[in-house]
């Protein structure tokens, strides 16, 4: 088979997003997802190739994918990332995260045990992917 298509729906308060994945064999790893009919492209991990891409949209539509039931605190740390990479043009790796999230959220929020419930597939990549980032190094 020349191409994969997944088919997501994710439902949120006020639209339903369409989105699918294809990889096609030749394309150099890149793939596309397909959001409210954009088409956008990701990587290889699914990350956004284009961090201008990025929406609220999409963000819903990742964590679908990754099975995250996005919550207040879920939004506080993307928003956290995406504060952090605009200034320092980097997606932080788990132990800057945990100690920057400590810095500007508190104790209670900067810590491990509170970042993997939030997101359990690894809260630099997971949460990194679904604001819109490139992924973290040292993530594997």
């Amino acid at each position: 088979m020349d191409r994969e298509s997944i088919v997501r729906w994710s439902q949120d308060t006020e639209t339903r997003v369409n989105a699918s994945v294809i990889f096609q064999k030749g394309d150099r790893n890149m793939g596309t997802i397909t959001v409210k009919g954009k088409t956008i492209e990701v990587d290889e991990d699914g990350f956004l190739a284009n961090l201008d891409d990025w929406s609220m949209d999409v963000a819903n539509y990742f964590a679908e994918v990754e099975g995250i039931a996005m919550s207040d605190q879920h939004w506080e740390v993307v928003n956290f990332l995406r504060d952090y990479y605009k200034q320092y043009q980097i997606a932080p790796m788990i132990k800057i995260l945990v100690k920057e999230i400590g810095k500007k959220l508190g104790p209670d929020k900067g810590n491990t045990k509170y970042l993997y419930e939030l997101y359990p597939g690894g809260p630099a990549k997971q949460a990194c992917k679904i604001a819109g980032l490139p992924k973290p190094t040292g993530c594997v």
